[in-house]
């Protein structure tokens, strides 16, 4: 992968982070939410239930995203941490 497609892709992680970010903080009440896939695909759907301490556990390592099981992007970031309806993943240095 050619440097400028991964920073086209990395781009688009941020922008979906900054939408769930927004999300977060128009939270009310508890229990889960829809946030969106963090994924590098600029076109995908996907959205992850999630509390927000799951997202903000997420959240705490400023280079992990959440995204929906099957949307790693191998040549871009590794999965952390895996769970039943999500992977955490850690950008490698872009």
């Amino acid at each position: 992968m050619d440097e400028l497609t991964r920073r086209r892709l990395a781009h688009n992680e941020e922008l979906f982070r900054a939408v769930n970010e927004e999300i977060d903080e128009n939270r009310s009440g508890s229990g889960k939410r829809a946030y969106v896939c963090e994924c590098a695909d600029r076109g995908c759907e996907e959205t992850i239930a999630l509390t927000a301490e799951e997202y903000e556990a997420v959240r705490a390592g400023e280079r992990r995203f959440v995204v929906a099981p099957g949307h790693v992007v191998p040549d871009l970031e590794h999965v952390v941490e895996r769970e039943d309806t999500y992977d955490v993943v850690e950008k490698d240095d872009v």
